[in-house]
């Protein structure tokens, strides 16, 4: 790290497939007193009552917000098959989440160590905000078990949200740990409290 990079946390990247266990991988990392920026819950919170990315977001998309804050399903399903709208929103999303997190990491800079929960880290090209990365993951079986308990999940969209999301065997290798959420609780959870041990580590002298 440079003398810049020193002046803050050592920044953790979290990802994973859709229903691999990674909010509940972040909920042990927080559990163990490390810092979590959950993204997916700052852009819940910007577009939600009184929520700063709603006049921007009804502005380019008239009609999806009201009183409630942004009407989500209505507005995930104007998206969803269309590129075009789908980049209009994340033009509109993404800089305010970035800032969310610089807020965040100085908000926190006295720590060892602090976690990006980021669910498409890969497929947005977020690796240059990180210092490590981990991908939570477990077998396909177990995966598709998760998914289908889901309401209103079926195969055919869980087909769709995986075309759109990098292989779980690729972003394993992307990885710089890989933690598992197919084994038993208590397994996962000594696998988090070993990275943290490890990360928060002093350097040598």
């Amino acid at each position: 790290m440079s003398g810049a990079e020193q002046d803050r946390p050592l920044i953790l990247g979290l990802t994973g497939s859709i229903a691999m266990g990674k909010s509940t991988v972040a909920g042990m990392f927080e559990a163990l007193g490390v810092p979590v920026f959950d993204a997916d819950f700052e852009v819940r919170a910007m577009q939600g009552p009184g929520g700063s990315l709603i006049a921007p977001i009804e502005a380019a998309f008239p009609g999806t917000t009201g009183p409630e804050g942004v009407d989500r399903q209505q507005l995930g399903a104007l998206v969803f098959d269309d590129r075009d709208k789908l980049a209009r929103l994340e033009a509109i999303v993404h800089p305010a989440v970035a800032e969310a997190r610089r807020t965040f990491v100085y908000r926190h800079a006295n720590a060892p160590l602090v976690v990006f929960d980021i669910p498409l880290l890969f497929e947005k090209g977020g690796t240059a905000d990180v210092d490590r990365i981990a991908v939570v993951s477990a077998p396909p079986e177990v995966q598709c078990a998760r998914v289908l308990a889901r309401d209103g999940m079926t195969l055919e969209k869980f087909q769709q949200i995986l075309n759109l999301q990098m292989p779980d065997a690729e972003k394993r290798a992307r990885a710089d740990f890989v933690i598992d959420t197919g084994t038993l609780p208590q397994e996962t959870r000594k696998a988090v409290e070993e990275l943290v041990e490890k990360l928060c580590a002093p350097l040598p002298e």
